[in-house]
C-alpha cells in the first residue's frame, strides 16, 4: 500500500494545483511534499503531475486519482469527530479570524447556545491568510468565494468603513481634515486606507499629523475604541460599536470591493445537524448586518476598477428555495 503521507501530500497539492500551498496546508515544507510526491509516483510507477514552472498540471492518472483521496480523507475525517464526540453530542468547529470572532460572531453566540444547548461549539482561528483545515466543521471568512472543495455562501458584502469616537468626530467636516487626525493602521493592510482615499475622491493619499500601526485588526479595533484615532476597518468588526454609540463615521463613505464575508464547509459536511443548525441561524444574522448597513446610511462610491470576481467554485441554492 502506498504512503498515508504520499497520499496526503498528493491529494493537497493536486486539490491546490501547487506544492506550495499544500506544504502550507499540511504544515511541512514544499520540499517535503515534493519528495513524498515523488516517492509515491515511483511507488505507483507513473506520473501524476506534470511539472512546469509556475504550475502543476494533473496526468490523466493523477486527475482519476485524486477526487477519489479527497473523499477518503474526507470519510476519515467526518467519521474521526463522529466518534470523537459520541459521548459528548454534536460538536460544531468553527474557523474564523479573531477579529471578527471577538467583534462579531461571540457576542452573537447566546443566541445560538440558548437554541441549541445540545450543541458545543468550538472557536478556531482560521483567518483569510490561513489555510482551511479539515477538523473544522465549517469556516467564516472573507475572501471572493472560491475554495477548491468547498462550498461557499455568501454572507455579506466586504465593505470598509472609517471610525472613529465622538469626541475626534467633532473636528472632522471633510476627508481632507484627516490631515490633522492619527490615522491607525494595520500593517498588512496598508492599502485599506489607500482604497478609501479613492472611494473619498480624493486624488492622493492624505498626509496625517500621525500614525500609529498595529500587526493586527483586533490590536487595531482597541485602538480606535480608546480613542487613540481614525482607522479604516471592516463594518463587522465595528457594527456593534456603532450601534452602541462607542464610535461614528465620520464620513458616510465607504469602499466595497468584490470580496465578500463566506460561510464554507466541505460538501461531506453538508448534512451535519450541527452545521445545518450553525447555517440557518448564522445567515439570519447575516440578514441582520445586512440592514445595519443600510440603516447607518452609508454610500458607496462609483464603480472603479477591480480584479473581477471569479466564478464561485460551488453553485448555492439561496436558502428559501431549497427543499425541506
Amino acid at each position: 500500500m502506498p504512503s498515508l503521507n504520499g497520499l496526503r501530500a498528493f491529494e493537497a497539492a493536486g486539490r491546490h494545483g501547487s506544492f506550495k500551498a499544500a506544504a502550507e496546508e499540511l504544515n511541512v515544507t514544499q520540499t517535503a511534499v515534493s519528495h513524498m510526491v515523488r516517492l509515491l509516483e515511483k511507488h505507483l510507477g507513473f506520473a501524476l503531475f506534470r511539472r512546469h514552472a509556475n504550475r502543476l498540471e494533473l496526468t490523466d492518472q493523477g486527475r482519476a486519482f485524486q477526487p477519489g483521496l479527497t473523499e477518503a480523507f474526507d470519510a476519515i475525517a467526518r467519521l474521526s469527530e463522529q466518534v470523537g464526540s459520541m459521548q459528548a453530542g454534536p460538536v460544531l468547529t468553527v474557523g474564523v479570524a479573531p477579529t471578527l470572532a471577538l467583534h462579531w460572531l461571540i457576542p452573537r453566540l447566546t443566541s445560538f447556545n440558548r437554541n441549541h444547548p445540545n450543541i458545543e461549539v468550538r472557536v478556531a482561528t482560521g483567518g483569510a491568510m490561513l489555510p482551511l483545515r479539515d477538523d473544522w466543521t465549517c469556516t467564516v471568512r472573507r475572501g471572493a468565494g472560491s475554495w477548491p472543495g468547498y462550498i461557499a455562501e455568501e454572507l455579506f458584502p466586504s465593505t470598509l468603513v472609517p471610525v472613529c469616537t465622538p469626541a475626534i468626530a467633532a473636528s472632522l467636516l471633510h476627508p481632507r481634515d484627516l490631515h490633522t487626525a492619527t490615522l491607525i493602521v494595520v500593517s498588512h493592510l496598508r492599502e485599506q486606507w489607500t482604497w478609501w482615499f479613492e472611494a473619498a475622491g480624493l486624488s492622493a493619499p492624505i498626509q496625517p499629523a500621525n500614525e500609529v500601526s498595529f500587526e493586527s485588526s483586533v490590536m487595531a479595533i482597541q485602538a480606535v475604541l480608546d480613542g487613540v484615532g481614525v482607522a479604516v476597518a471592516q463594518l463587522p468588526y465595528v457594527s456593534d460599536a456603532l450601534a452602541a454609540g462607542r464610535l461614528v463615521t465620520p464620513f458616510p463613505i465607504v469602499d466595497q470591493k468584490y470580496e465578500g464575508w463566506y460561510l464554507a464547509y466541505r460538501p461531506i459536511r453538508e448534512k451535519d445537524p450541527a452545521l445545518l443548525a450553525f447555517r440557518n441561524w448564522l445567515h439570519g444574522e447575516a440578514e441582520s448586518q445586512r440592514q445595519i448597513h443600510k440603516r447607518l446610511g452609508l454610500t458607496r462610491p462609483r464603480a472603479r476598477s477591480v480584479i473581477p470576481k471569479p466564478p464561485p467554485t460551488t453553485v448555492v441554492t439561496p436558502l428559501k428555495n431549497r427543499k425541506k
